[in-house]
């Protein structure tokens, strides 16, 4: 989908991304935590995402992204974003699972 509305919004000088986040840290991710069903070692808060958009939004190369599928823990490595903890998720990807 990312393709087609990138091929689609091109001409009107819109770029289109997916991003795909990691273990997002939200209140049901939390419970299962607690209860001991997931290792939350390399999660990621809610706002590490907007933090991600932020930098890619101000990334003066972004249309040459467009049309992709990018994972956010890669470009806050690429940008340098690191999460309100400080801590630097790490990406997830078949490659590294």
């Amino acid at each position: 989908m990312a393709a087609a509305m990138a091929h689609d919004l091109q001409p009107h000088g819109v770029s289109v991304v997916s991003l795909y986040p990691g273990l997002v840290r939200t209140e049901a991710v939390m419970e299962a935590v607690n209860a001991g069903w997931i290792d939350a070692s390399n999660s990621e808060s809610p706002e590490f995402i907007g933090l991600v958009i932020d930098a890619l939004a101000r990334d003066p190369r972004l249309a040459e992204k467009t049309g992709r599928v990018l994972v956010a823990a890669s470009l806050a490595l690429e940008y340098g974003v690191v999460d309100i903890d400080g801590k630097q998720p790490k990406p997830l990807s078949l490659d590294s699972v």
